[in-house]
């Protein structure tokens, strides 16, 4: 009898290892493929806010030099950019606002363009990130 349940129960096994191993190397691939995505990803954004902090801080030093009332108003609001980009969380890929705060930032960067009478287009292509006026 022992000789037939093998023979019998066989396909389930099969299915059973089957799916075990099966299970086992989609996990595997699912951690390689998130992390070249998370890379990726984070290596956008990284690009996008250091753009949006080169951008600022030159700025802050060129309207500095002056004391016209306007310029007072945009060095305050390149001061809350440039605040906003020092409070993000770089090194915390599970923060719950990330998405949020980058919203943010970027709203506050369109204000400023808007305020410098600049237009500005931040794209990120395969090859490089640019921004133009």
């Amino acid at each position: 009898a022992d000789l037939f349940d093998g023979i019998v129960m066989a396909e389930q096994r099969f299915h059973g290892e089957g799916y075990q191993e099966g299970y086992a190397e989609g996990s595997h691939a699912g951690m390689a493929e998130g992390r070249r995505y998370g890379a990726l990803h984070g290596a956008r954004i990284g690009s996008e806010i250091g753009c949006y902090l080169g951008f600022a801080l030159t700025w802050h030093c060129l309207l500095q030099k002056s004391t016209d009332e306007k310029n007072s108003k945009k060095i305050r609001a390149l001061d809350s950019l440039i605040g906003m980009i020092q409070k993000f969380p770089y090194e915390d890929p599970t923060y719950d606002k990330l998405q949020e705060d980058l919203e943010k930032i970027r709203g506050k960067f369109k204000q400023v363009c808007s305020m410098l009478n600049i237009q500005s287009d931040f794209r990120i292509g395969t090859e490089r990130s640019s921004l133009t006026f």
